[in-house]
């Protein structure tokens, strides 16, 4: 039998119980009455809101309602919001073919920042291209470790490989939604994660920093990071949906 190599990730301190509080944090908030009639636009707000995050986390930060009105034209932005619109249709692709799906990601999120010829092509590196062969097979099907720890390990592994050129930390995050998406734990897109990295953001920095050591305690560090940005992300929703109710 193939020992699943995730799973040694799950006996580290504290890290099995970070999980399933994330788990149950997110399931409470799945119970909001805003999402029985009013779904579809509390999933808008989601994307709008991450897409603001993420961009954030890439050094572009911009008021929320200024996006919503459509008066930001910064490139990053602009490809953080097609990756965050584009994640829905992907999610069925994405376990099948995660390879081309990175591709896709990055072409979203990088045009009109990096030329033509470098969208959707990783950096020619012999290491980049051995651990990413290493993490799309892990997304199809290597591990059976729970969606949050798989989407902790490729955000992690993508951020620090830089597998391509310009904004690839909206491709590691727009990766990491998808394992949620496709897996099943958020088929709707519900989870404001990126906006726990983005509140958390030094935590997000110094935990993707001790990813990179690879260290049981650099691994610990970044889950525990994870899920505690999964819980900001559950009451992200709560607070959307409040706000949705308010306003019918």
């Amino acid at each position: 039998m193939t020992t699943d190599p995730l799973a040694p990730l799950l006996a580290l301190a504290d890290v099995a119980d970070a999980v399933e509080q994330a788990r149950i944090r997110f399931d409470t908030a799945l119970g909001h009455r805003a999402l029985r009639r009013h779904g579809g636009q509390v999933a808008a707000e989601v994307s709008l809101r991450s897409a603001v995050a993420s961009a954030a986390l890439e050094g572009r930060v911009h008021e929320r309602e200024a996006v919503r009105a459509g008066t930001v034209t910064d490139p990053v932005l602009q490809g953080a919001l097609r990756v965050a619109g584009a994640l829905p249709g992907l999610s069925d692709r994405w376990p099948r073919a995660p390879r081309q799906v990175l591709a896709k990601l990055h072409v979203l999120a990088s045009r009109d920042v990096v030329g033509a010829a470098e969208l959707g092509r990783p950096v020619e590196d012999p290491v980049v291209s051995a651990r990413l062969d290493a993490l799309v097979g892990l997304v199809a099907g290597g591990t059976k470790v729970p969606p949050l720890v798989l989407a902790a390990v490729v955000h992690g592994e993508l951020l620090n490989l830089r597998p391509f050129a310009g904004p690839s930390g909206v491709v590691a995050r727009g990766a990491a939604r998808l394992v949620l998406l496709s897996s099943g734990f958020d088929p709707r897109g519900l989870l404001a994660i990126d906006v726990g990295h983005r509140e958390r953001e030094p935590e997000y920095v110094g935990g993707a920093g001790a990813f990179a050591t690879g260290t049981p305690d650099g691994l610990r560090s970044w889950l525990r990071h994870y899920m505690a940005a999964v819980e900001m992300g559950a009451d992200q929703l709560t607070e959307i949906g409040d706000e949705v109710l308010a306003a019918s």
